[in-house]
C-alpha cells in the first residue's frame, strides 16, 4: 500500500511533505532520504488516526507530478490496514469479531493497531473470521 506524498522544496534546503489524499498533517526532512523517513511516519501516523477514530480512509491518488514521490507502507501495516478495511467493510462490531475469534473484544484494537507487532496467524485468523482469506506473494524490487 502506498500513497503519493507532495515533496515542496522548503526555502532552507530539504523538503516539506504532505499527503494530498488525507488533507492534513506536514513533516520535512533535511534531504531526500530523510524527508522519505519522515513521510513514512506521518503516513502511519495519519493512518493511524483515521483507524483509531473509526474512519474510512482514503483510497490512495495518483502522483502528479515530480515532486511527488509514492511512500510504501510496510508489509505489516499494509496487512492490518487491509484487516481494518475489511473489518468496515464487513459492518460487524468489534465485539461480534472478537466472538468469533474467542478473545476478548480489547484485544481487537491490537488487530488494528499499526504500533502493535500482531503476530501472522493472529491476522490470518481475523481475516478468516470476516470471511477473507490472506495471499502472499513476493516480487523483485524495482
Amino acid at each position: 500500500m502506498e500513497y503519493p506524498a507532495k515533496f515542496a522544496p522548503a526555502a532552507e534546503g530539504g523538503f516539506v511533505i504532505e499527503f494530498p489524499d488525507f488533507g492534513w498533517g506536514v513533516t520535512q526532512g533535511d534531504n531526500e532520504e530523510e524527508a522519505r523517513d519522515m513521510a513514512r511516519d506521518l503516513l502511519v501516523t495519519i493512518i493511524q488516526d483515521h483507524i483509531k477514530r473509526g474512519e474510512e480512509l482514503p483510497r490512495p491518488g495518483k502522483s502528479r507530478g515530480k515532486n511527488y514521490r509514492l511512500i510504501r507502507l510496510s508489509a505489516l501495516h499494509t496487512i492490518k490496514v487491509e484487516l481494518y478495511q475489511a473489518f468496515r467493510a464487513s459492518g460487524l462490531r468489534k465485539a461480534e469479531l472478537a466472538r468469533r475469534l474467542a478473545i476478548p473484544k480489547t484485544v481487537i484494537d491490537r488487530l488494528f493497531d499499526l504500533n502493535n507487532r500482531t503476530r501472522l496467524d493472529q491476522i490470518e485468523a481475523a481475516f478468516d473470521a470476516l470471511g477473507k482469506q490472506v495471499d502472499v506473494y513476493v516480487r523483485g524490487a524495482a
